[in-house]
This record gives structure tokens, C-alpha cells and sequence, in this order.
């Protein structure tokens, strides 16, 4: 029996153990945070009971003022009092924020209103705001109140100025900033206050002055607009400081929005960037005219990359230009209108520059939404070229450097020919080789591999001369094309326009065919024919027309021109036609929009 009772008696274990104290801290935990649960509050309310008795002796200090005396140093009403002061009571330190307004009360009429109040600072409106800095209160004790004259109401010769604010809609911008500055009057005026539900700001009781108030307009995010005065900069500016004229209404407006963002890449016509490209960029907003300041007028250049960022930029109308690049287009097309708010991605596609070219942008008349595949004929003294709109070119003019060359880098090089081709006969074009007085019967020729930089759709073949010695026959000048989504394919399979390697493009402008569709790399082979040995074909330039992401919409370059002027053709299937001339001086960018028939 003795053994059985020792046997029954045991000891906590380790995981008992570790249980117990478990539960003893939590039961611990939370009678402390309890007591400091319970500590907070009662210091917030001792807080708050502060806070309230200073606000109650602030409203007393200030009924006990002269009512002349109630208002904020350089503010309007002006007064003897600070905006925000600090006052430390028990070791804590309490900000207070004081706002003094006048109140137009429409029991005698309004200013402006009917009837017409012609002294309209009624009585005053106090709001006194308290926080403790070090205390981590979030919201402030606040208390408002009012104070009235005996006798009279406000100065005879004060007036008042009512600012309204409103967005690019346009619609009232709520809890606006405005800043009210003058030097010139007395009292001097310095004041800070904020827009209310209509956009407006309404100042009953300002001293009179001419062209004395400078008022700044500003919010979280937004644009802002001031008033300025005339300088070296800005002879006439478009909004001068306000006036205030004795028992009468000023009234002045201003308009502000979300900033926008802009980031410009500058790129070549096969999607690669191009760093170091120097631009322009003009707005249509005003801060002065004649002569005409613009509030965005700068010059800027891209970085290594192609890139630049404008940030906090008003919505306008903006153009751009290049200067050490010819311009061949923009996406979207020029001029850009920036909306507020937005985040505008912007891609110029530069080439290399010349004196005088002409980009023709066609746009719909009435959705002003780019035309594509529109066709734009330009002649001039000298001079006569069509293109299509919305569509990139690819062109070689020149094989005189020979063979050898895998990728298209220089464009007078090529990759292999038969030996049966002659490259400078004249200067740079194409011909069957002459052996002893006699061509040759024929000749080919393989291009080099051609990177558009991204995937393309391929729409047209076109070459010159189009008009061959009829002696060659009918097939003295032939095409084929292969194409890749890499740039070594195992082979190059050249194809016809009916998608095989059995036909050949034979006729200049052909359409090409889709199965060249979403291929980034090419190549071209060219084929020579002549029926009668004394005579030979020839090839003096050939073009690839193709649309890309980054081909230009709805729009056209022609580069290389002279200071002439120009007649410019467009036609497009279901619009009317559109005919302009134009003298073209420098790079220029021409719009026609074309009438739905």
C-alpha cells in the first residue's frame, strides 16, 4: 500500500510548465495594457480639458478686444493677432491656429446683391483651432464663435474682392489655397485662406488700392495660377494684380487642375532609340502678350536612352520640334492636347537632318482622329512624290559598296550577288554586267538583312524606274521577299505576292503578301532580265512601305525639299479630296483634314 501511494505522487512536467507560464503572461499582458488602456484616456481627457479651458479664455481675450483690433495681423480683417501662437500649460505644448473672417449677413442686403450692401463687413467670424504638437493627436479641439460692432459695421473705404477658382471642365475647385498679398495698403495685407464649396473665396472688407493685391492660387497636386506684374521678362502680363475700390466688388478668377506628366522617347523609323536628340516644346496657355510669353516655352534634350520627363505640366496644347534631327512624326500626331491629370507618353521618330521637310498630318474633319492609308502627293518645282499616311518606308538607293554585308547598317552595301551586276553604271544604281559590248542575260542580287526593330505588317513594293527598255521584256525587273522573327534563320524563303517561291513581284506598288505578317526581319532579292543582249535593265531605288507601333498615324515626311513652295494632294477612298500649297521654310508640319463623302 505504501509503495501505491508514492507511486501516485508526481511533479509538474515541462510542457505543464511551459503552459502554466504561458497563461500567466497573457493574464499579466493584459491587466497591463488594460491599466495603460485606462492611462491613455485619462490623459486624453485631461488633454482635452486643457485644450478646452485655453480655447474659452482665447474667445474671451478676443471679445474684450476692440472689435476694430479683431483680426489677423496683415490678414483681412487686419488686426493685432498672430495667426498661430504656442502656449504651454502644465509642461504640454498647445499650437493654436486662429482664422478671423468677415461675414456679408444677408439680413441688410449683400454686396453685389439686391439689395445692395454697400458696407458689407456685418461682424466677424472666429475659429480657433488647438493641438498638442508632441502628444500624437490627430484631430484638433475646435471652437467658433462671433463678435459684432456696437455701432457701425465696416470701414467706409474698404471693398471687397471676390476670387472664384475652377478647373479645365470647367467646375469649382473646393479647398483651393489662395494667397493674398499687398504692400501698398494700410494695413499691409497678408492672408491665407481657402476656397469653399463654390470655388469661391469672398473678402468683404479689404483696404482699396489699385492694382494692389497679389493673389497665388495653389492645391495638393494641382497647377497653380497668380497674378503678376509687369517686368523685363514679361512686358504684359495676361492677369495683373487685383484692385479694390471703396464699397464696391472686385471680381477676379483663376484656373487650375491636376498636373500632367510627360514623358518624351525619341526613336528612329525602325524602333530604335535615339539618345541625345535636341527639342523643343511650346504651349498655347499665356503668361503675357504681345510680345507673347507662353507659360511652357523651353528647349530640352533626350538622354542616352531616348528619354526625357516633364513633370507637373498644365493640360494645353502642345507642339514640338527638333532641331539636330528631321521630325519624320509623332504618336500621337502634333500638335498633342494634354488633358489634366494624365500620364502622356509621348514617342518623336526622328532621321537625319535636312534644311527644309514637310510632315502632312490628315486627320478626319469631324472626329480629328488620324486618316491612314491616305494617299499625299507633293510636287513642286523639281520635284513630285507620293506616300501613304500611317505607314513606315525602308529604302535603298545606292548598292555601290559592294557585297558582304549580313545586316543593313550601311545602306549602300548589300549581302551577295552572282557576279552578273554592275553598281555604278550610273553612280550608284543597278545593272546587268557588259562582257565584251553584251549583258549579260541575268542577274541576281540578295540583299541585307533588314531590321524594322519590332514587329511589322508589310503593305507595299514600290521601285524606279518603273518604265524598263522594251527590248529587256517583260520581266527585266523582278522581286521576291523572305522574312523572320530572328535575324539568322536557318534559311531565307523568298516568296512571291501569292505566298510562294513560285511568283515574283513584277509591278511596282504591288501589295505584299500576309505571310510576311508580325516578321521584324527581311530581305529582298532582286532579279535582272534582259531578251536582247545590247540593252539592260535598270534599278535605281526600291521601297518597302510597312506599319509598325511605332509608325506615325495618320501621317506622311518628305525630307531633302528646297525653300519653294508646294502643292500638296491628298485623296483617301470615302472622303473628298484635300488640296493645300504651302512654302516650306525649315521643318514644317502641315494638317489637312479630309470631308467624309
Amino acid at each position: 500500500m505504501l509503495h501505491s501511494l508514492k507511486k501516485n505522487k508526481k511533479g509538474f512536467g515541462l510542457l505543464e510548465m511551459i503552459i502554466s507560464i504561458a497563461v500567466f503572461v497573457i493574464f499579466v499582458v493584459g491587466i497591463y495594457s488594460g491599466i495603460q488602456f485606462v492611462f491613455r484616456v485619462v490623459y486624453q481627457s485631461r488633454l482635452r480639458i486643457l485644450e478646452t479651458a485655453i480655447l474659452n479664455e482665447q474667445v474671451e481675450v478676443i471679445r474684450n478686444m476692440p472689435f476694430a483690433d479683431i483680426g489677423i495681423i496683415n490678414g483681412s480683417p487686419a488686426g493685432l493677432l498672430t495667426r498661430t501662437t504656442t502656449t504651454t500649460r502644465n509642461n504640454v505644448d498647445f499650437v493654436i491656429t486662429r482664422t478671423i473672417r468677415n461675414i456679408d449677413d444677408p439680413f441688410d442686403g449683400t454686396i453685389g446683391g439686391d439689395p445692395n450692401d454697400t458696407s458689407p463687413a456685418d461682424y466677424k467670424l472666429i475659429d480657433i483651432e488647438i493641438i498638442c504638437a508632441d502628444c500624437n493627436q490627430t484631430v484638433p479641439v475646435t471652437v467658433t464663435s462671433f463678435v459684432a460692432p456696437k455701432y457701425l459695421e465696416g470701414d467706409p473705404t474698404h471693398g471687397a474682392l471676390f476670387i472664384e477658382v475652377f478647373d479645365a471642365s470647367p467646375n469649382p475647385v473646393v479647398g483651393a489655397t489662395v494667397h493674398v498679398v499687398s504692400t501698398s495698403t494700410d494695413p499691409q495685407i497678408d492672408l491665407t485662406d481657402t476656397t469653399d464649396n463654390a470655388g469661391m473665396l469672398r473678402i468683404v472688407d479689404l483696404p482699396e488700392g489699385i492694382q494692389a493685391y497679389s493673389i497665388t492660387v495653389s492645391k495638393d497636386g494641382y497647377v497653380s495660377d497668380q497674378t503678376m506684374f509687369p517686368s523685363i521678362a514679361i512686358e504684359n502680363p495676361t492677369k495683373l494684380p487685383a484692385s479694390v475700390a471703396a464699397q464696391d466688388v472686385t471680381s477676379i478668377s483663376f484656373s487650375i487642375d491636376l498636373a500632367s506628366t510627360m514623358t518624351i522617347s525619341s526613336q528612329n523609323s525602325v524602333c530604335q532609340p535615339v539618345g541625345n536628340v535636341d527639342a523643343h516644346i511650346i504651349g498655347t496657355k499665356l503668361l503675357g502678350a504681345e510680345p507673347d510669353v507662353f507659360v511652357t516655352d523651353q528647349d530640352f534634350t533626350t538622354n542616352g536612352s531616348g528619354v526625357f520627363a516633364f513633370q507637373n505640366m498644365p493640360w494645353d496644347v502642345y507642339g514640338l520640334r527638333t532641331t539636330n534631327y528631321d521630325l519624320l512624326g509623332s504618336i500621337p500626331a502634333l500638335p498633342i492636347n494634354i488633358l489634366p491629370g494624365v500620364e502622356q507618353p509621348i514617342t518623336l521618330i526622328v532621321g537625319a537632318n535636312t534644311a527644309h521637310s514637310l510632315i502632312v498630318n490628315v486627320v478626319d474633319s469631324v472626329t480629328g482622329l488620324p486618316v491612314p492609308q491616305a494617299s499625299v502627293h507633293v510636287t513642286g518645282p523639281l520635284y513630285d512624290q507620293t506616300k501613304s499616311t500611317g505607314v513606315g518606308t525602308v529604302r535603298q538607293t545606292d548598292w555601290s559598296g559592294g557585297g558582304g554585308q549580313a545586316l543593313f547598317v550601311n545602306q549602300t552595301q548589300y549581302w551577295q550577288d552572282d557576279g552578273g551586276v554592275t553598281l555604278n553604271a550610273p553612280a550608284g544604281d543597278m545593272t546587268l554586267k557588259e562582257l565584251g559590248g553584251l549583258y549579260v542575260g541575268d542577274a541576281v542580287l540578295e540583299s541585307s538583312t533588314i531590321d524594322l526593330g519590332v514587329p511589322a505588317n508589310f503593305v507595299n513594293i514600290v521601285w524606279e524606274p518603273i518604265a524598263q527598255p522594251v527590248e529587256s521584256g517583260p520581266n527585266a525587273v523582278r522581286f521576291q521577299l523572305a522574312s523572320s522573327n530572328t535575324s539568322t534563320p536557318e534559311i531565307w524563303e523568298y516568296l512571291g505576292p501569292d505566298g510562294t517561291p513560285n511568283t515574283y513581284y513584277n509591278a511596282s506598288n504591288m501589295v505584299i503578301h500576309d505571310a510576311h505578317s508580325d516578321d521584324q526581319f527581311f530581305r529582298y532579292k532582286t532579279l535582272l532580265h534582259t531578251d536582247t543582249p545590247t540593252t539592260t535593265p535598270t534599278l535605281s531605288d526600291i521601297s518597302f512601305t510597312y506599319t509598325t507601333s511605332c509608325t506615325p498615324p495618320g501621317q506622311s515626311y518628305f525630307g531633302g525639299l528646297q525653300n519653294e513652295e508646294f502643292t500638296v494632294a491628298v485623296t483617301r477612298e470615302g472622303y473628298q479630296p484635300g488640296n493645300e500649297a504651302i512654302t516650306v521654310d525649315g521643318d514644317m508640319i502641315l494638317s489637312i483634314s479630309l470631308e467624309a463623302e
